[in-house]
């Protein structure tokens, strides 16, 4: 049995299954990325909420394995090597639970690196632009009266959406005709957009029917389905 007392976080969320991958989370579109990545990979995990309602994010135990403060992390206790592993990052989760597995990430060279490219293209255009957005459209944007801020993000995401749907013609997924690490990184954040962030009329979200077919394809998957709910909230 693996034990993972060395590592802070353990204190403040015990693993009741230490031979398990932890997963320290929430069900935010990052968090979900991760979530949804170990349901499609069907192994075995167990979830801990980190509840931002009580600020755990911003906890010693927390910070020990996320210094960024931010969700997902995870702790594998069979990482490389047969030593555990702590990761924080989403993107960097997903590349290791790809590897890790064999799968959902092209074992090409060539076709490697274009779904990690737009796996960058989420975390470091669709992620922010769109947080952005619903930062200044459904929460505290409602304080200023000057809504350039919030055009801007509109633009700025209604703009990302073309680069995708234009990319997306002819595909049934983001790398052709296989699933990968690319849509679970992706979807979560266009499904957060039009839904919790209501934000579909500000971006014309209708324009974009790429979109719109291969995100409905994304959420009837079964693992996805799972997945968007975990860690349950509380």
């Amino acid at each position: 049995m693996p034990d993972l007392s060395a590592f802070p976080i353990t204190g403040k969320w015990p693993a009741q299954h230490p031979e398990r991958l932890q997963l320290y989370s929430l069900p935010t579109p990052n968090g979900v990325k991760v979530s949804i990545m170990l349901e499609e990979l069907g192994l075995a995990y167990e979830p801990h909420l980190v509840s931002f309602d009580s600020n755990d994010q911003m906890s010693p135990e927390f910070l020990s394995l996320s210094p960024n403060n931010k969700i997902p992390a995870i702790l594998d206790p069979n990482g490389p090597n047969g030593e555990p592993l702590a990761l924080f990052e989403s993107g960097a989760i997903l590349i290791y639970l790809a590897e890790k597995t064999g799968r959902l990430l092209p074992q090409d060279a060539a076709a490697r690196y274009q779904c990690i490219q737009w796996l960058m293209f989420q975390m470091g255009s669709i992620g922010p632009m769109f947080g952005q957005l619903g930062f200044f459209h459904r929460f505290a944007g409602k304080d200023y009266e000057d809504k350039r801020p919030r055009d801007r993000y509109v633009a700025e995401s209604a703009r990302l959406l073309g680069v995708l749907d234009k990319h997306l013609a002819g595909r049934d997924w983001i790398m052709g005709s296989e699933y990968s690490i690319a849509d679970i990184a992706t979807f979560p954040w266009v499904r957060n957009l039009i839904g919790f962030y209501e934000a579909g009329e500000l971006v014309r979200f209708e324009r974009f029917a790429n979109v719109q077919r291969v995100l409905a394809s994304f959420v009837a998957r079964p693992a996805v389905q799972r997945g968007l709910g975990i860690p349950a909230r509380g």
